[in-house]
Order: structure tokens, then C-alpha cells, then sequence
């Protein structure tokens, strides 16, 4: 990885007596990026869309910042490890730069943290970037009941770069019809060698979900799609079978994929997958314990791979098709979602699985995070139903990557 650091130093610039100067902070560096000292005056030479910071080498150059404010890489970042009163003109240079309503953040401390800061900085910055021409389907409309989950697509495309593309249903139906069994024969053997337990669904029902998640792979690599969200309960009663497992396999193989043409929530998933490389889980918060500030999480797709084990089972809602019961070992979790019509608000906390349940009332996968963040957000300020749950704490990098894009947080 490149890092190209904008040096600002009061004295004459010469690269090797600077990087004596900070030889802590860049042998650090080093350890993880190929690092590059560039001067503030010669800024033409850095690629385009390399990865670069502001370093404040020292005291004194207040006024060569404010004058060459354009080549400050944005969101604005000020990277200084404090020697010859860099951190000093740091400060000022913060200041500066707030009183004209723009965010700045000072990157500084002992070499290892500052390491680690860079380090979550450029995974931002690495994720945003990946999403650059991203392309979404939304295949069908989304569900009625979504009455709070739209998405302005051009606010959103302004903002992270990614474009919805609408698929006409039609399309995915008339690739049901032309699958035949025998082109998933092999892959539906694959997958009940792994399940756990089958209940009360057919083998007429496995190939049913099964030629489904085909034709929407079809769709997806017709239309370079990066993600997909799908108005699956629309397909119940024209292909009598359900999205649950074909939008686990897709997330299985690497291509987002969310129920009920979720705008906000495929937006998510997609985040989840560039920034951590993980898929995540799709659910309904289902009840909400204030006392123990814990939250039942609730769905009848998941990705396989996010499971120690899975049962195949009927739909909850339908009671038909497939619905897949996964169970998840106890141990960290993040819970995230972005949502807003921009795409500019969020809610993410992290939190701790306790419990798998089986209640007849709710979606056939179902877990109990305790949150380290209050659960009456849910109650209070909620960003709609579907949140997205991934295994591990990621918040720190989940904060860096929607602070950076100056979105709001919701607490």
C-alpha cells in the first residue's frame, strides 16, 4: 500500500533530514505502507487517486497551510507525531479550519497509535473507493410495508459513488422458467450435505429455491451488479417458492443480497462487504429488552457461512418455499445500518450474542445481542425495521469509514 505523505516543514525541504526527524513515526509506517515524502510544493507529482495525507513536520508553517488549503486531502486530516512544534501548529491549523464549518481530525500520540489510526483511515479510504461505480439491482419494487426505507438514488450516487439500477421482476421469473433441474442438481446435493436438519420442505421445494437462485445470479451477471435487493414476497405467488435461500447462497458467494428491495439495507450490506469483507445478516429487530439492553434479532435468510450450523425450513410468514434457521456461536457482534434517503445517517454498536431461540412467533433465525449501546434507540430515534448484523467488533472501523463521509450518527 502507497501512502504519500504532503510535508509541511518551516525549514528548507530536504526529504532525508526530515525523515531523520520523525524516523519513529516512519519506520512505523513502513511496516505497512510503501511510504512517500513529498513536499507541499510538489504535489503535481502524486497520482490522482493515490492515498495521501497532510504530515505537519513542525512549528511556523500555519500560513503556508491556510494558503495552500486546496492540496489538503479530503476529509481533512492532519497527521503529526508533535516534534519541533508540530503539534502546536496543528492546533492552530484545527482551529483554523472548524471556524470555516468544516470538520478536521489530528491524527497524533505515540508512533504504534498513530500507526493503528492511519491504519483504520485508509481502510476508509479504501472502502469508499471500492465503491466507486458499484452498481445495485433492485429487481422487482420494494415492499409496501418499507414506508421509511427509499433512497434518493442521485443523493446517494453523489455521496458514495454507486448507482441503483431497477430490474424489471419479470426478468428473474423468465429465468426461473429456463433453468432446469438438471443445472442445479449438483449444487442442491452440494447444499444438503451440509445442512444440519430438513423440515417439512419437499425436494420439489429445494429445486424450486434453488432454480431461483440461479436466475438471479443470472440477473446480477447480466447487469454487472455488485448487490442485489429483490422483492421476493412477490415471487411467492408467481413462482411459488421464496428468496430466503437463493439471497443466502448470493451473500455465500460474495454478492450482497437483501430481502424485500430494502434500498437502505442492500446499501449496508455492501458497505459491511468493502469494508470488512464479510457478509452480514439481514434481520428484523423483534424485541426489545430495555432492562438487560438486549435485542432479538429476527430472519428467515442468512448467509450460510455466518452459521455454525443450519436447518432448512419452511418460510415463517408463508409457511412455504425455504427459510433457513441458521445458529451462531455465542461471541462479538457489530450491529450497523445506514439509512436516511441519502444515505447519511447511522446506527452502529457493538454487542454480544447470548442466545440462539426458537419462538414460534418470529422468523426462523433468531438471536439475542446484548448491545453495548442503549437498545432504546430502537424505541426512540430508529433508522426504519432491517438492521445489519456482523460477526466481530467492527465499530471502530465502521465510525472512521461514516465519519469520514459526514454522515450522522443516531443514538
Amino acid at each position: 500500500m502507497n501512502l504519500y505523505l504532503i510535508i509541511f516543514n518551516a525549514d528548507t525541504y530536504r526529504k532525508e533530514q526530515v525523515y531523520e526527524a520523525h524516523k519513529s513515526l516512519f519506520v512505523a509506517l513502513e511496516k505497512y505502507f510503501t511510504l512517500h515524502l513529498v513536499n507541499y510544493t510538489q504535489t503535481d507529482d502524486i497520482p490522482s487517486n493515490a492515498y495521501k495525507l497532510a504530515f505537519i513536520a513542525s512549528g511556523g508553517v500555519e500560513s503556508a497551510v491556510v494558503r495552500n488549503f486546496s492540496l489538503l486531502p479530503y476529509p481533512i486530516t492532519l497527521l503529526t507525531d508533535g516534534s519541533n512544534n508540530s503539534l502546536a501548529a496543528a492546533l492552530e491549523i484545527s482551529a483554523w479550519i472548524r471556524t470555516r464549518d468544516m470538520k478536521v481530525k489530528i491524527i497524533h500520540g505515540h508512533p504504534d497509535e498513530m500507526v493503528k489510526q492511519v491504519l483504520l483511515h485508509h481502510k476508509a479510504f479504501a472502502a469508499k473507493r471500492s465503491l466507486k461505480n458499484k452498481r445495485i439491482g433492485v429487481v422487482g419494487t420494494p415492499a409496501p410495508w418499507l414506508v421509511s426505507s427509499h433512497v434518493d438514488y442521485l443523493l446517494a450516487g453523489q455521496r458514495w459513488g454507486v448507482s441503483y439500477v431497477d430490474i424489471p421482476i419479470e426478468e428473474v421469473e423468465k429465468n426461473f422458467y429456463n433453468t432446469t433441474d438438471d443445472e442445479i442438481g449438483m449444487e442442491a446435493s452440494r447444499l444438503v450435505s451440509r445442512v444440519k436438519a430438513i423440515q417439512d420442505v419437499t425436494p420439489e421445494d429445494l429445486y424450486r429455491a434453488m432454480r431461483l437462485h440461479k436466475a438471479v445470479k443470472d440477473v446480477c451477471t447480466k447487469h454487472k451488479l455488485s448487490a442485489a435487493t429483490v422483492s421476493c414476497f412477490s415471487l411467492i405467488q408467481t413462482l411459488k417458492t421464496t428468496g430466503c435461500l437463493a439471497l443466502s447462497l448470493l451473500n455465500d458467494e460474495g454478492i450482497p443480497a437483501g430481502c424485500e428491495g430494502d434500498l437502505q439495507s442492500i446499501m449496508t450490506l455492501l458497505m459491511v462487504k468493502e469494508l470488512t469483507g464479510q457478509p452480514g445478516f439481514m434481520a428484523n429487530p423483534s424485541f426489545i429488552d430495555t432492562k438487560r439492553n438486549e435485542v432479538l434479532l429476527a430472519h428467515c435468510s442468512i448467509p450460510t457461512t455466518m452459521t455454525d450450523e443450519f436447518i432448512i425450513r419452511t418460510q415463517f410468514e408463508s409457511e412455504t418455499g425455504i427459510g433457513i434457521q441458521g445458529i451462531m456461536h455465542e461471541g462479538e457482534v457489530t450491529l450497523f445500518k445506514c439509512g436516511g434517503e441519502c444515505l447519511d445517517e447511522y446506527f452502529v454498536s457493538a454487542g454480544y450474542l447470548t442466545a440462539n431461540t426458537n419462538l414460534v412467533t418470529c422468523c426462523r433465525t433468531q438471536v439475542t445481542v446484548k448491545l453495548n449501546n442503549p437498545v432504546s434507540y430502537f424505541l426512540q430515534n430508529p433508522l426504519g425495521n432491517h438492521h445489519i448484523l456482523i460477526k466481530g467488533n467492527h465499530t471502530e472501523a465502521i465510525q472512521e469509514f461514516m465519519q469520514q463521509n459526514r454522515c450522522k450518527q443516531r443514538e
